[in-house]
């Protein structure tokens, strides 16, 4: 309706007057004006859902105005203010299609209008009229361009922010599943060494209580003393769940190589016969290899005394390079399980493979020929000896 009534009221107007004002009103407005104008306007109506087809429209509309205008030898003519509605249609082409797009349908609309007011429009064809339409046509076509731009810039920031959010919720998660995967590894190996032993040693006591009493003594005291270690650990795991404003987590230094002989000896004093040969003294390892290194080691034992039992024969060999650090547990498979032993469906083999591919290594686990189990552990100790770690030692 409002672009309608600029369109009657323009074309009612006399622009050129001998005082320099506008007086409307002193120009004689027909009928076909009028319904061109309903036409060109009411088309106005369907430029969002369909604006290529009413810009065509509209242009046609205004063509057909100057080129049906009367001829009154007027400085001026009364059809230029159809133009209005191609202005508006163009402006929606070029601020809702692609940049390719609105530069055809701009380039062709002006050209169009232009040419069809300097031909059939005012006189002569540089009156303002015919420069006017110009000026509106272009500037709806510049105007529409960079409204177009603004909304795609401002869409591409909101969706850059969007995947930001996106990538850094996922970051989070897959850090707190790390996480939980790390502490659940710990304490499975905590849990399952220590637990293995205080069930070993209590199906002995419970086995020799009335015959051998002086051994059942032994028995629960190689008991609690497993208990205790198994406490002592628990705590020091459980201490990294600690917030900022818990107290201070315990300081002693993980587990690693250094302490071997004291787990070595757990499993002597619960009757495992264990021969260990380990690597020269040479530089430290690293920290992250030197857990996993031990943590191997305590599953692979555990694993024994729960499946083999009561005087089970294992031997470990522990081999450093220059590229890898090697370790290899084996068993024969020959052991008393006295009382026997629920093994249960655990994760230590998977605990296993998990630290060793968090390290870029490689493990092997399975039962030998000759009877017994084998778990082999390869672990890189330079960025450049992942493919070593895969294949073996050089």
């Amino acid at each position: 309706m409002a672009a309608f009534l600029m369109v009657v009221i323009g074309s009612a107007t006399q622009p050129n007057t001998m005082d320099g004002r506008p007086h409307i009103g002193e120009r004689e407005l027909n009928s076909q004006t009028v319904v061109l104008a309903m036409i060109g306007c009411a088309a106005l109506i369907l430029r969002r859902r369909a604006p290529l087809p009413v810009l065509c429209l509209t242009t046609t509309v205004t063509v057909v105005g100057l080129m049906l205008a009367p001829n009154t030898g007027a400085p001026s003519d009364s059809r230029a203010p159809l133009a209005v509605a191609s202005v508006i249609a163009l402006y929606t082409v070029c601020a809702h299609t692609d940049r390719s797009m609105s530069w055809r349908a701009g380039a062709a609309t002006v050209v169009a209008v232009t040419t069809a007011g300097m031909l059939f429009g005012a006189r002569p064809w540089f009156a303002q009229e015919n420069l006017g339409i110009f000026a509106w046509t272009g500037l709806a076509a510049a105007v529409g361009e960079a409204v177009r731009s603004r909304r795609a810039f401002v869409d591409a920031i909101r969706e850059r922010a969007e995947r930001a959010e996106r990538t850094r919720e996922e970051e989070a998660r897959r850090r707190v599943a790390e996480e939980r995967m790390r502490i659940a590894r710990e304490l499975h190996d905590v849990v399952a060494h220590h637990i293995a032993l205080v069930n070993v040693q209590a199906g002995v006591a419970s086995h020799v209580m009335d015959k051998r009493p002086d051994q059942a003594k032994q028995a629960l005291a190689h008991v609690r003393e497993a208990s205790r270690h198994a406490l002592d650990e628990l705590q020091s795991t459980v201490g990294l769940l600690r917030q900022s404003g818990d107290p201070a987590a315990p300081t002693e230094p993980a587990p690693g190589l250094g302490v071997l002989d004291e787990l070595v000896d757990s499993f002597h004093r619960a009757g495992m016969d264990l021969e260990v040969q380990g690597p020269e003294p040479g530089a430290p390892l690293p920290s992250a290899v030197d857990l996993t290194a031990y943590r191997v080691v305590q599953e692979a034992l555990t694993n024994v005394q729960k499946h083999v039992g009561v005087r089970a024969h294992a031997r470990v060999r522990i081999e450093r390079s220059r590229q890898a650090l090697e370790i290899t547990v084996l068993d024969d498979g020959a052991g008393e399980c006295v009382p026997p032993v629920e093994s249960g469906g655990g994760h230590g083999l998977i605990g296993m493979r998990e630290r060793a591919a968090a390290l870029h290594g490689h493990c092997e686990a399975g039962p030998q020929e000759d009877g017994g189990f084998r778990v082999r552990v390869v672990l890189p100790l330079q960025p450049g000896a992942q493919k070593d770690a895969r294949d073996g030692l050089p």
